[in-house]
């Protein structure tokens, strides 16, 4: 078995070029990385391999015999199942029917309940998942909804699986499963084309790692030949420094915002903190603590059973996210897909959303302010793509850099951010923790929510801890560690919290 070969590859798509002549081999049975900034043209090459797009010229071989489908389940039909980064399912059927779906097990002329239920439970179980096949897609948090497409994937009896960013909306319990499954299929002899940003993950799983840049290929080295700052330099073409937040020597200024004793039924209760004009809150906790669930309260997505939320000292009725807009409040969900944006809008109108009134002249709207306005915007965050361009078309990180340019168009003073940087290269990563500082140092209060302890630790002044829905303390900068912070999430000790002032 010679694995997968790919020869030339080169896509485009209007007014760019995604891949150019991009050649590299795989071997069979490895895990092989691929690296590169968003834009790079990992996804799209994955998405060819799965049989989603089509190459414009090249050709990919699987064992040495060429590949070419018309669609994903030619793909499949062919051993190879891909699992998104994009989260793509029917929302209103069950588990086990987006599991089983075009594959339908029939009795009688009619769906098999039962055998459809004992396929899913066999599929979940596979990768040791315990989720009802019962439940609703739309019930699942993000976490679980990844989980059960990677069920799929597996339970699809692939020889080739493509991993796109698999970890990025995971806790670390789902990171680890995930990872022993990992290791579990390449010592059967699956092949694992496996993208990601996560440098400890990328080292810890993969043989072999090929580096993109600008939708070329720049390297193909054994993993043991490259550490963190040289696999930087070859994704980026730069060193990334790291630096200590400009606003954390300014001081903070006046209370923005307070929040005392919010609850939502069933989800949270009792959370009281306040956030100041020139600081970065952290909101730590493990999957389903409620930290998502708090900010969505506050920015009116859903209702507070009971609690007040202040802001700059005069209590706010929340009945909308309208509401928390005319306060002055932004928010950037989690799940940009479904909250963030209007995939099939160009990028330049989802950046004006929340603005767009500023725009109109006696009843118009007038599009040469608009177009410079987002021109500007784009120019500051670095979007990699052109304001006419379909958003549905934009890379992951590119499309997380337009949410955020809503807000940056709309100056919010409060702006809290739900996971600003998953699936998110190191380079745009490290432009969007400088874009948060430079938001504090100007006077924004920032609520910073993130998987991913290093970064709170990195950006925030103060670290607010939630477990199972409740506030189990805070910690100040100069407490803050991996093994503090990861403690008072786990419930194992609370010795460093303080009240949540």
């Amino acid at each position: 078995m010679t694995g997968l070969t790919f020869s030339r590859i080169t896509k485009r798509f209007p007014g760019v070029v995604a891949l150019s002549n991009v050649s590299f081999d795989v071997a069979a049975g490895s895990v092989h990385a691929v690296c590169g900034e968003n834009g790079a043209g990992k996804s799209t090459l994955g998405k060819i391999l799965a049989g989603l797009q089509a190459p414009d010229s090249g050709e990919i071989a699987l064992d040495g015999e060429p590949l070419r489908f018309d669609s994903p389940r030619d793909a499949l039909a062919a051993g190879i199942a891909m699992v998104h980064q994009e989260l793509a399912f029917c929302d209103n059927l069950s588990v086990g029917e987006n599991l089983c779906l075009g594959r339908l097990p029939r009795r009688a002329g009619f769906v098999d309940r039962d055998g459809m239920r004992r396929r899913a439970t066999e599929l979940l179980a596979a990768i040791g998942a315990t989720i009802d096949p019962g439940r609703a897609m739309d019930s699942l948090t993000v976490a679980e909804q990844q989980i059960v497409q990677i069920a799929g994937a597996v339970g699809a009896g692939a020889r080739v699986i493509v991993f796109d960013e698999p970890t990025s909306s995971l806790g670390e319990d789902d990171a680890e499963r995930l990872f022993r499954l990992i290791t579990d299929l390449r010592s059967r002899g699956v092949t694992i084309l496996y993208v990601s940003h996560r440098m400890a993950e990328i080292h810890r799983l993969a043989d072999a790692i090929t580096v993109l840049r600008d939708g070329q290929h720049v390297a193909t080295r054994p993993a043991g030949e490259l550490d963190d700052a040289e696999l930087v330099r070859l994704m980026i073409g730069r060193i990334i420094e790291q630096y200590l937040p400009a606003y954390v020597g300014a001081g903070r200024g006046e209370e923005r915002l307070r929040v005392e004793r919010l609850a939502r039924r069933g989800v949270f209760s009792d959370v009281s903190f306040t956030l100041h004009a020139g600081e970065v809150l952290g909101l730590a906790g493990l999957v389903g603590a409620g930290r998502s669930e708090v900010a969505a309260t506050i920015f009116g997505l859903e209702p507070a059973t009971s609690g007040r939320i202040h802001v700059r000292g005069r209590e706010l009725t929340v009945r909308s996210a309208r509401d928390a807009m005319a306060a002055g409040i932004g928010f950037v969900p989690e799940d940009r897909k479904k909250q963030g944006l209007v995939l099939s809008m160009r990028t330049g109108d989802n950046a004006t959303l929340p603005t767009l009134p500023s725009y109109a002249r006696a009843g118009w709207i007038d599009r040469g302010a608009e177009r410079s306005a987002v021109t500007n915007l784009f120019g500051r965050l670095r979007v990699r793509a052109t304001i006419d361009a379909t958003t549905a078309a934009l890379s992951g990180g590119n499309q997380q850099k337009i949410v955020m340019a809503k807000w940056l168009a709309a100056k919010s003073d409060i702006l809290m951010l739900d996971e600003p940087t998953r699936g998110v290269d190191v380079g745009a990563k490290a432009e969007l923790h400088a874009w948060i500082d430079e938001l504090a140092s100007n006077g924004c209060a920032v609520l910073l929510i993130s998987s991913e302890l290093p970064e709170l630790i990195a950006l925030s002044s103060r670290i607010l801890v939630l477990r199972r829905g409740r506030v189990v303390g805070e910690v100040s900068r100069a407490e803050a560690t991996q093994a503090v912070v990861l403690r008072m999430m786990a419930g194992l000790s609370q010795s460093t919290a303080t009240t949540a002032s």
